[in-house]
């Protein structure tokens, strides 16, 4: 098998550009015009043709020139492995040909609907408005036998207010020499003297062909045969609580019968989304969306993100409010310059031999991700506004965590997210959502290097799996080109004040170690059936209420366990006439010795939080006022878009002593709030510390 792989992934990727392999027209007239459509004639032009799992020698001969042709209607690049047709001077990616296929995309969409970078933005106060980024005007930025490079770009002035986003938006597309696939980026700029706006969403967008892409690929244990788009029109599905969510009742594959269709099931965080895609499987070929860096999108490695969904569809995401609501909506107020480069991202393309298993595609496809990471920063992209690494700077050193009711030694923080973000306060960066952040993991000896830092100021910013709280270094840390930056040893101090009392959960931002229930079996994904994501199944709020029909949820210290006696998420209670309630739910612990002179601490870290509160009382479940409440928070929607986690929040709550007793004593968290049955919250972890020891 191993040598199969191998033989396979050598008939793969950038190999195409090798003619030994592949069957190729030897026509490269630069006079060559394309037909109408602005796809070139395959029949005159390089292209890849079916290739092999035969044993191969290393290619002798080098892969054909970059070519460029310009009409007035349309751009094409061409490298003789993929032709990329770009409508003029627009920048609208109308085309792509590749492996013998005239257009990967959706040709009965409009040229406007098949791949396009677009953004949805609001005036100040104003409603959302959704806008297809169409250039108006384009040039030739790079064109040699390596490269080439299209800018299309769209200017604001004055008599333009209201009518687009006051950004100029420079998009860039790149095509290399012997590449089998094609890069883009965009950079938006907004200047002082232009309105303020809010952005909600920036991305690109691929809309593939549905009579060929049908098998998508997220992750290695998430893809599947997918619903097509067909099937989700009246008659063949029935909506479900919220538009995005269909129940498929008659889909053209009667294998997908009775099974809910949800684009957010398919979401993922921005640690892990770095490539994505489809299969076709006559012929074998796969499109995929590769993002070797975090570092242009939004709210830190943990923000969720989409992926593909049915369309089928490939979204490169950028910014989005996701998972996150309000907090994470950038405000550009009148008077504020801002700048930024978001990607380039790559769009890979390979193909396999008929008869061989085409879902080694998605393993070539990790390789090239691993291949692309490695190369980042890119060292071609020609606009000065994309740093190259000569340009940026490092940052290294240790991080250690110092918890004396744990240790009397320094922990070494195993494991640990540690990145630079624009300054800010103690855990700002999940909420930063204008400018560029870095992140690595440190390794099992705390070690951390961050590497390809844009010049800059910034803030040093880390949290560690099992601890909870943020970690921030105190100064600011000014990045400059070429510099090494050694941090040393860097000691983070978790919220504590006393000992452990007791504790529900692992302090990992997540509620994916509580109970997960079955989802109905009338509204199931069987992808997710026994799935380490079984979250991602739709309608897990509505099996509360049926796991506790008459009271809720009590949860007993050392006697109940958290994996399976307390429900992933607080949500509301639904009624017979409709309507809904709050719920409380209570924790019962006992104490044999109470310290009524001193306080207790109660750390109640959320793992996400929608349009809801939190009140915490002691052993008073009517108290009028509740000791502690968090008021209203929160809008990441993680409850209805599956999504196991949305921002962390925590909240340390002082119980006096004279609240406790010797014996029995009960904590009753409850959320009131209860007009829709998505409102709730998601713990992270929950710890009660004794008074402080000596």
């Amino acid at each position: 098998m191993r040598k199969r792989l191998q033989r396979f992934f050598s008939s793969l990727g950038d190999c195409g550009g090798c003619l030994r392999h592949s069957n190729v027209s030897h026509s490269t007239s630069t006079s060559q015009r394309p037909r109408p459509g602005g796809i070139l004639n395959p029949d005159r032009h390089f292209h890849l043709g079916k290739q092999t799992l035969k044993d191969n020698n290393c290619c002798t001969m080098p892969p054909p020139a970059v070519r460029l042709y310009i009409q007035d209607h349309h751009v094409v690049m061409d490298n003789g492995i993929v032709q990329v047709t770009l409508s003029n001077p627009g920048g609208i990616v109308t085309g792509i040909r590749y492996n013998g296929i005239d257009n990967l995309l959706e040709v009965l969409n409009r040229e406007t609907n098949r791949g396009y970078w677009d953004l949805v933005w609001n005036p100040p106060g104003g409603k959302g408005i959704f806008d297809v980024i169409s250039g108006t005007s384009f040039k030739v930025i790079v064109e040699n036998e390596e490269q080439v490079e299209l800018s299309f770009t769209r200017m604001w002035d004055p008599s333009l207010e209201g009518k687009y986003i006051p950004l100029n938006i420079d998009k860039r597309f790149i095509l290399l020499r012997g590449s089998s696939g094609f890069y883009s980026y965009a950079i938006y700029e907004h200047l002082k003297e232009w309105p303020g706006f809010e952005l909600g969403e920036t991305r690109i967008t691929f809309k593939l062909r549905k009579d060929k892409f049908q098998y998508m690929a997220v992750g290695d244990n998430l893809q599947r045969l997918m619903p097509l788009p067909d099937d989700r029109m009246p008659g063949r599905c029935q909506t479900l609580a919220y538009p995005e969510a269909v129940l498929l009742v008659n889909p053209k594959h009667p294998e997908l019968k009775g099974e809910v269709d949800d684009k957010y099931q398919y979401s993922c965080n921005n640690e892990d989304n770095q490539v994505h895609g489809w299969i076709s499987f006559n012929p074998p070929v796969g499109f995929w969306q590769i993002t070797p860096s975090n570092e242009f999108r939004t709210g830190g490695p943990l923000k969720q993100n989409l992926t593909s969904h049915v369309g089928p569809t490939t979204l490169a995401m950028f910014h989005s409010s996701h998972y996150a609501g309000k907090d994470l909506l950038p405000i550009y107020n009148p008077g504020e310059y801002w700048k930024k480069v978001f990607g380039p991202v790559f769009i890979y393309l390979n193909s396999a031999s008929t008869g061989n298993d085409s879902l080694f595609l998605w393993q070539d496809a990790k390789i090239k991700m691993m291949a692309e990471v490695q190369s980042w920063p890119y060292s071609f992209p020609a606009s000065a506004d994309f740093q190259k690494s000569a340009e940026r700077g490092n940052v290294f050193g240790r991080l250690l965590v110092q918890d004396r009711y744990m240790s009397e030694d320094y922990i070494v923080a195993s494991g640990a997210y540690v990145g630079m973000a624009p300054p800010g306060d103690v855990g700002s960066w999940q909420r930063e959502c204008k400018d560029y952040q870095f992140w690595t993991r440190a390794d099992e000896n705390g070690c951390f290097f961050i590497k390809n830092i844009r010049t800059g100021d910034y803030n040093l910013y880390a949290w560690v799996p099992g601890f909870i709280g943020d970690y921030q270094f105190e100064a600011v840390v000014t990045i400059i080109s070429g510099c090494n930056i050694y941090m040393g040893d860097l000691v983070y101090n978790p919220p504590r004040d006393g000992p452990t009392l007791w504790e529900i959960g692992i302090p990992d931002r997540s509620a994916a170690e509580f109970y997960v229930p079955d989802p109905d079996p009338m509204h199931v994904n069987k992808l997710f059936i026994n799935h380490p994501d079984r979250f991602r199944q739709y309608g897990l709020w509505s099996r509360y209420v049926e796991i506790y029909p008459e009271a809720d949820l009590v949860y007993t210290v050392g006697v109940s366990d958290h994996h399976k006696d307390w429900f992933f998420a607080q949500v509301v209670r639904r009624k017979d006439d409709g309507t809904h309630v709050g719920t409380t739910w209570q924790i019962k612990f006992k104490l044999d010795n109470v310290d009524q002179r001193n306080t207790y601490k109660l750390r109640v870290a959320l793992a996400s939080a929608t349009l809801a509160e939190l009140q915490v009382r002691v052993n008073d479940p009517k108290a009028a006022r509740p000791l502690f409440t968090t008021g209203l928070i929160g809008r990441d929607n993680s409850i209805a878009r599956h999504g196991i986690h949305g921002l962390y929040w925590l909240y340390n709550v002082n119980i006096p002593g004279v609240r406790l007793v010797e014996g029995e004593n009960t904590v009753f968290l409850t959320q009131p709030r209860c007009t829709s049955p998505f409102q709730g919250l998601m713990y992270d972890y929950i710890r009660l510390e004794g008074p402080p020891s000596s």
